[in-house]
């Protein structure tokens, strides 16, 4: 299916031609074997360039870039969020990318010190049950679910990643005292536990909550085993934070000896042939607007309208967060 997605984009193939002999890439990646290691099997395939990639969590993996330190052996970094790109990039072990690189880039997606780029964006949303729910019992902002007609009806997964680098961003645009409020309040309504994002969804339809605090790629794969999955989502209101957009980012650390190259790989993973791999074949957003729509998924502006303005550069304390979910008694 990739071969088939990429002959029907366009590529600038010049761009990365004339490489075959070029020196190896080393890439540290947090995001999941299963989702990018075909696209840097056609990354290798269009240049040349030998990618070899070290997989692992993402926060595990900018801990150890920040204990190697300019000894890393990595070129690059590809992280899950933007906290674990904001820490390396406030440590000053990344180098600051080209101007050019952030063209046709929604500001959503770029990093304000220009030292990493997202590749894909995932929209925070709330699933729920179209058996036992409506859109319309859903509320304006996040900050509602602590209603008591939520009690005992709400899907949370507090250790998952995702939903920690939500709560990160609600700190950052709320404050940790709302925060903290927020979480109690959600912990005394009483909420279903998961583990991750997959079994929330998959609790919904089995009965066991009503509605789930997500990403929105997880629907879709549900939805393409079954058309019939009883399941739907929606976003809150206009710029709430309930909507916010995650982002997986590359890097290229600074104490790479091969940037040149580095950079053609961060280049080809915001290329449309990229982009519509992100999109068709993993569900998520793209970062540009030059590729065919997944029907699946809420259209590109939608996502970019209801989404919250953040400096995602910011959403890097997860020990803070991790600190309000267990005085919150959720973890």
């Amino acid at each position: 299916m990739l071969k088939k997605i990429l002959a029907s984009a366009t590529v600038a193939v010049s761009l990365f031609a004339g490489a075959a002999q070029a020196a190896d890439l080393t890439l540290y990646s947090g995001r999941g074997e299963s989702f990018v290691q075909p696209i840097i099997d056609q990354f290798e395939r269009d240049t040349g360039i030998k990618v070899n990639v070290r997989y692992g969590g993402t926060a595990q993996l900018a801990v150890l870039i920040q204990e190697e330190g300019r000894r890393s052996p990595a070129d690059l970094f590809w992280g899950q969020d933007a906290g674990a790109m904001g820490a390396l990039a406030n440590a000053n072990l990344l180098a600051t990318l080209p101007r050019g690189t952030f063209k046709d880039i929604p500001d959503i997606y770029r990093s304000e010190t220009r030292q990493w780029i997202a590749t894909s964006g995932r929209a925070r949303v709330i699933a729920y049950s179209t058996e036992r729910a409506s859109a319309e019992e859903i509320p304006g902002s996040v900050f509602d679910l602590t209603d008591e007609r939520f009690k005992g009806r709400i899907a949370i997964p507090p250790t998952n990643g995702g939903f920690q680098s939500f709560i990160t961003a609600m700190r950052v645009a709320h404050g940790d005292e709302r925060t903290l409020e927020w979480l109690r309040g959600i912990k005394a309504n009483e909420p279903k536990i998961f583990r991750n994002n997959t079994t929330a969804v998959a609790g919904i339809a089995d009965g066991e909550a009503d509605f789930a605090l997500v990403n929105n790629y997880y629907l879709p794969r549900f939805v393409a085993a079954d058309a019939n999955f009883p399941v739907a989502q929606t976003f809150f209101d206009k710029g709430d934070i309930g909507n916010l957009v995650n982002v997986a980012g590359i890097a290229v650390l600074e104490s790479s000896k091969n940037k040149r190259n580095a950079q053609k790989l961060v280049e080809y993973l915001v290329s449309p042939a990229a982009q519509q791999y992100f999109t068709s074949v993993v569900n998520e957003y793209p970062v540009t607007a030059n590729v065919i729509s997944n029907p699946v998924l809420t259209d590109l502006k939608v996502v970019l309208d209801a989404a919250p303005r953040m400096n995602l550069d910011k959403l890097e304390d997860l020990d803070g967060t991790l600190a309000l979910l267990r005085r919150a008694g959720l973890l």
